[in-house]
C-alpha cells in the first residue's frame, strides 16, 4: 500500500475512534512520537494509548494535504476547533514503522473543554 493510502485509511480509522484499527497500521516494534506527549513504543503500547485518548477526547482528524516522498508520507491536517497539525509517517512493508506528529497540545486542551 502506498503511503497516501495507507494515511487516508488511517485517517477513517482515527475519525471511528478505533484503537484496534488503528494499531493493525503499525510494525510490532513501531514508535509513534507525538512532538507533545513524547513517544510510544509497539504496536500494543500504541493501542493502549489511542485507548485512552479516545476515552478522554473526542478528537476529528481532516485532511489537508498528504505528501509522499518515497516510503514516507506526511499529512497535513485539521480539526474541527481550528487546531492543525502534521504527522510524518514512515512506511515499511505496508505498515508504519515511525510516526511523528506535531501540534499545539495547549489549544488542544482548550478546544477539549469547549466540546465538554
Amino acid at each position: 500500500m502506498k503511503p497516501t493510502e495507507l494515511i487516508r485509511s488511517w485517517v477513517e480509522a482515527f475519525n471511528r475512534a478505533d484503537p484496534i484499527g488503528l494499531a493493525d497500521f503499525y510494525h510490532p516494534d513501531a514508535i509513534n512520537h507525538q512532538i507533545p506527549n513524547g513517544p510510544v513504543q509497539g504496536k500494543e503500547a500504541i493501542k493502549a494509548m489511542f485507548e485512552s485518548e479516545f476515552s478522554n477526547a473526542k478528537m476529528t482528524c481532516t485532511i489537508e494535504n498528504i505528501f509522499e516522498d518515497g516510503d514516507w508520507g506526511i499529512l497535513e491536517w485539521k480539526d474541527p476547533n481550528g487546531l492543525r497539525g502534521c504527522g510524518f509517517f514512515h512506511i515499511l512493508e505496508g505498515r508504519i514503522k515511525t510516526q511523528r506528529g506535531y501540534w499545539d497540545k495547549q489549544s488542544f486542551e482548550r478546544g477539549q473543554s469547549k466540546i465538554q
